[in-house]
């Protein structure tokens, strides 16, 4: 495949990369620090312009979102993927998958009360602006994926994960390392079956 990430420079982004690389697909990195693995096609740029968004989905087959929040700047990433989903229309380029956060949209619900309580305490203001991400992604009409991880931690990974939509059983919360984050999106990346849904991601 042909693979986007917009937010590549590091972290989740930076990982997925590599495992795809390795995987023998073609990546194009898009960053302000014009960072990126080697082997990578990087570009450097704001993803809110519409021009460097543009450059970075032509030709993909899938582009993935993984920014962070901007210091001083309210709703970064909800302004970025609004930017990166009107470059994908304008190209027909479908399929998109989004790294936003467990407490987001209806995750937020399964979350245990004193769970949810500290969530909203400690990330509120980032949750805001996944919720802003994630209702510009359910209702941009493309093919799409949003995977809400557990606590970051950049511990060697596992290799092994779970994975719950907003109706699944279980526990959606705890941590999960960076690695099997990247892995678990690699994987979901052309699978069909997870258009639409958003998946609450954990270590097991």
């Amino acid at each position: 495949m042909k693979i986007t990430i917009i937010g590549g420079s590091k972290g989740t982004g930076a990982q997925l990369a590599s495992l795809a690389l390795q995987a023998g697909h073609s990546v194009t990195v898009l960053s302000r620090s014009g960072n990126a693995p080697a082997g990578t096609r990087a570009i450097t740029g704001n993803a809110t312009d519409p021009v460097a968004a543009a450059e970075a989905v032509a030709g993909a087959d899938v582009v993935v979102v993984t920014v962070g929040g901007a210091k001083g700047v309210n709703h970064q990433r909800a302004a970025v993927t609004r930017t990166i989903i009107a470059a994908m229309q304008a190209a027909g380029v479908r399929r998109l998958v989004v790294q936003s956060s467990l407490g987001a949209g209806d995750s937020a619900s399964a979350l245990p009360a004193p769970i949810r309580l500290i969530t909203q305490l400690v990330l509120g203001r980032a949750l805001a602006d996944h919720n802003e991400q994630e209702l510009a992604v359910t209702t941009s009409g493309l093919d799409w994926t949003v995977v809400r991880p557990a606590g970051l931690t950049n511990k060697v990974p596992s290799g092994t994960w779970t994975a719950l939509g907003a109706t699944g059983e279980g526990k959606p919360y705890g941590s999960i390392p960076r690695g099997d984050l990247a892995a678990c999106m690699l994987e979901i990346l052309d699978n069909d079956s997870t258009h639409g849904s958003a998946l609450s991601l954990s270590s097991r």
